[in-house]
């Protein structure tokens, strides 16, 4: 049997805490009961075929969230949608850095990370909330899952979706979540706790079989966790815990919109198995009412770049079979 066998095969039993839904459920009504915009104001580009708004959301607790709208320039329907998110130690940088999906003829709306600009590109977002832990976002309120950074991340990321249904021009039925990394875990987490989405896009996801990723490799973030393990022995138990409460495996089993994943089978960053592990039990937690269609693609000779241009085209035509209606290469 294959190696690529053996990852179509690997369900582990990631550990579900028994208030996992009521953690959640409790978490997001928080968020919820607040109004989701705060400001939306035109943004000049220089790009004459697009459309750009500076957004500020509610997300957790309130805390105001930045994000870019974007959309194709002078287009007045009510479009399919994309809300993106960035991978770790990024934020929404500049409009202009990511214009595939409004180029494609998408509302796009992108969530700037909060707290994690500097690391690697730019953002607006500061994550006001201090907490005992490492000196990492992967590790800050790492000891308790309410003050865990990955509550409010994943909050902003559920909260980014009902801001993006607020803001003109978008079809609310036809939304979708589309992340890299830690961009692809959010966008995970976020397939999970709503079941109102048409699609999920994510791909070489962050935080999926977290409990096995601290063990598999010493590169960031998973080698953030392990570091910190490393000078504070005496509190693994709580740490995995509160990694018990965002692990992707979880969120995918409860998921109900169609999904495309791709995975690169020499990925050190997020080792290739933790992908697989989302994949194969993605929706495994819907009972009689089935599987949602799913699509993997894997590259075999690439890490976590993974398929870079070769897989954004595949989602292309893949999210435009599904939510446009076009048919020509839709299987690639």
């Amino acid at each position: 049997m294959s190696a690529t066998e053996d990852l179509r095969r690997y369900t582990p039993a990631v550990v579900e805490p028994a208030d996992f839904d009521a953690f959640w459920r409790t978490t997001l009504a928080e968020a919820t009961a607040r109004p989701v915009l705060v400001d939306v104001r035109p943004h000049r580009t220089d790009l004459r075929l697009v459309d750009t708004w500076d957004v500020t959301f509610a997300g957790f607790a309130g805390d105001p969230v930045r994000a870019w709208y974007t959309r194709p320039a002078g287009v007045d329907a009510a479009l399919p949608a994309v809300v993106e998110y960035a991978g770790y130690g990024r934020g929404r940088g500049l409009p202009h850095e990511r214009l595939t999906w409004p180029v494609a003829g998408y509302a796009h709306l992108l969530m700037d990370n909060r707290g994690q600009s500097g690391l690697h590109g730019a953002g607006d977002t500061p994550d006001p909330h201090g907490s005992p832990g490492g000196p990492w976002p992967a590790t800050w309120g790492i000891l308790d899952p309410y003050d865990y950074h990955y509550r409010r991340l994943i909050t902003d990321a559920v909260r980014a979706v009902d801001a993006l249904r607020a803001l003109p021009g978008v079809d609310p039925a036809r939304v979708a979540a589309v992340g890299n990394s830690q961009g692809g875990g959010l966008a995970l987490a976020v397939a999970g706790l709503r079941d109102d989405l048409a699609a999920l896009l994510t791909t070489a996801p962050f935080l999926c079989d977290v409990q096995r990723g601290i063990e598999l490799t010493d590169a960031a973030p998973y080698g953030e966790i392990a570091r910190y393990l490393a000078v504070h022995r005496q509190v693994e138990e709580a740490v995995r815990h509160t990694l018990s409460y965002v692990d992707g495996v979880t969120f995918a089993r409860r998921a109900t919109a169609p999904a495309h994943f791709g995975i690169g089978l020499r990925d050190n960053v997020c080792p290739p198995g933790t992908g697989f592990a989302a994949y194969n039990q993605y929706g495994a937690a819907n009972g009689r009412e089935g599987t949602p269609a799913r699509q993997l693609h894997t590259y075999p000779f690439n890490g976590h770049e993974g398929g870079e241009a070769w897989q954004v085209e595949r989602q292309l035509r893949w999210l435009d079979a599904l939510l446009v209606g076009g048919t020509e290469h839709a299987a690639r």
